[in-house]
C-alpha cells in the first residue's frame, strides 16, 4: 500500500506531521511532501520517499501570491503524477482549496483530511468585520465541499469535531488525535517560574500583561522560550532562544506553570483558539508542569478542570486571576500529583499509534 502525505507548508520535522510519517511508514510505503527551507532533491530513506518543495519567502504581497500559486500548483502536479492508495492531507491549497481533494477523490481508495485548525475560524481573522464575516461563511462552504470529498476526518479536539459535525451534517468516519507530547519528563527541580512557550508569535492583552506583572512582583520569574511576544520592556522577564524539543521539554519541566492565555485576532474569542488543543498544552503536561489557561479556551479548560492539572483564569479579572494562581501555588503539591497521575494520557505511545494507523489504513 502507498500513502501520499501532503504536509504543504509544514516543515519536514513538524511534530504532528512527521509523527504520521513515522507511524504509517511502518506499515506502508510513504511519499512525503514538506516545505523545504532551501532547494533540495527528492530522496528515499527506508520506507519513505521524501519530496521537498521550496517556496522562497517574500514581503511583497503580489510576489507572495505568485509564489504561493506556484507552490500550490507544484503540489497539484505531484498528486496528479504520483501513484498512491491513500491521500493524507495536513492542509490544503490557499489558492485552489478543492483542487487536490478532487484529484485525490478520483485516484485514491481513501482520502484522509487532518484538520490541524478550525479553518473557517482561523484563516484571515485579522480582516475587518464585514469582510471577515463573509470570509468565514465562504470558508464553511469550502470546508463542506472538502469533507464531501474525504472519507476519514481527523480532529485535534472533541469540541472542534463537534462544531464541524454540527454545521456540516455529512456522515464520515472521525477520530480525535490531539497534539500529544512526544515524551514525558519528571523533574525534581521545580522553580518559581511561569514559562511562555511556542513558535507562533503571540500578543497579550493589557490585562494579561497586568496579571504577569503582578506575578513577577510576587517573585515569579517569567520565562519566554522560543516565542516572540509583546511583553513590555519594563516587565522583568527572561528570554530563552528556541531549543531542540528534548531541551525545551526539560526547561518546561523545571517551571511551576506554563502560561496559555493570549489575544490572537480582532475578535473577543477566536473560535479556532477556543476549540484548539495546542502543542504547548500537551507538552507542558508531558513535561510534568501544570498550566494556566484562559477560560475562553474551551477545550483546554475542559481538560484542566476534569483532571485538576492547572488553573483556569479570566485575565480581565486581574486581581482574581492573581489570587487563583497564588492559591494554586500554595497547593502546588496536589497539582503536580494530578499532572503526574494523568501524564501518560497526554503523551503519544504505541497504543495511540496503533489506533491511528488502523483508522487511516484499516
Amino acid at each position: 500500500m502507498k500513502v501520499l502525505i501532503l504536509g504543504y507548508t509544514h516543515l519536514k520535522y513538524d511534530k504532528r506531521v512527521f509523527r504520521t510519517v513515522q507511524a504509517l511508514s511502518k506499515y506502508a510505503e510513504v511519499i512525503y511532501q514538506f516545505l523545504s527551507v532551501s532547494k533540495e532533491h527528492p530522496y528515499k530513506d527506508g520506507n519513505v520517499n521524501y519530496v521537498p518543495l521550496f517556496k522562497r519567502s517574500s514581503k511583497n504581497f503580489l510576489d507572495k501570491v505568485v509564489k504561493r500559486v506556484s507552490f500550490d500548483r507544484a503540489i497539484e502536479k505531484l498528486v496528479t503524477e504520483t501513484d498512491f492508495d491513500v491521500l493524507y492531507l495536513h492542509d490544503f491549497s490557499s489558492t485552489a482549496p478543492l483542487a487536490v481533494f478532487k484529484c485525490g477523490r478520483k485516484k485514491a481508495k481513501k482520502v484522509v483530511f487532518d484538520m490541524h485548525e478550525l479553518y473557517p475560524g482561523e484563516r484571515y481573522e485579522w480582516l475587518p468585520s464585514p469582510v471577515r464575516f463573509m470570509k468565514t461563511a465562504l470558508m464553511w462552504r469550502v470546508l463542506r465541499e472538502q469533507i464531501s470529498l474525504s472519507d476519514n476526518l481527523i480532529f485535534v479536539s472533541e469540541e472542534q469535531r463537534d462544531e464541524v459535525l454540527k454545521r456540516i451534517s455529512l456522515p464520515r468516519k472521525t477520530m480525535v488525535v490531539p497534539n500529544y507530547a512526544s515524551t514525558s519528563y519528571r523533574s525534581n527541580e521545580k522553580n518559581k517560574e511561569i514559562c511562555i512557550v511556542g513558535r507562533t508569535p503571540r500578543k497579550f492583552t493589557p490585562n494579561e500583561i497586568r496579571v504577569l506583572r503582578a506575578l513577577s512582583d510576587l517573585g515569579f520569574t517569567i520565562k519566554q522560550i522560543g516565542i516572540v511576544t509583546n511583553l513590555p520592556s519594563d516587565l522583568n522577564y527572561m528570554i530563552v532562544s528556541p531549543l531542540p524539543y528534548d531541551e525545551m521539554m526539560r526547561e518546561i519541566s523545571k517551571a511551576a506553570f506554563t502560561w496559555i492565555s493570549y489575544y490572537s485576532a480582532r475578535v473577543d474569542v477566536c473560535l479556532n483558539d477556543a476549540l484548539s488543543l495546542p502543542n504547548k498544552f500537551f507538552d507542558s503536561i508531558g513535561a510534568g508542569t501544570p498550566v494556566i489557561v484562559k477560560d475562553s479556551f474551551v477545550s483546554m479548560k475542559r481538560l484542566v478542570e476534569r483532571y485538576g492539572i492547572g488553573v483556569v483564569i479570566n485575565p480581565d479579572q486581574v486581581q482574581e486571576s492573581v489570587e487563583k494562581i497564588t492559591q494554586a501555588y500554595a497547593e502546588y503539591a496536589q497539582l503536580v500529583t494530578n499532572v503526574l497521575r494523568h501524564q501518560q494520557e497526554f503523551v503519544w505511545d504505541s497504543k495511540k499509534e496503533e489506533q491511528f494507523v488502523q483508522f487511516v489504513l484499516g
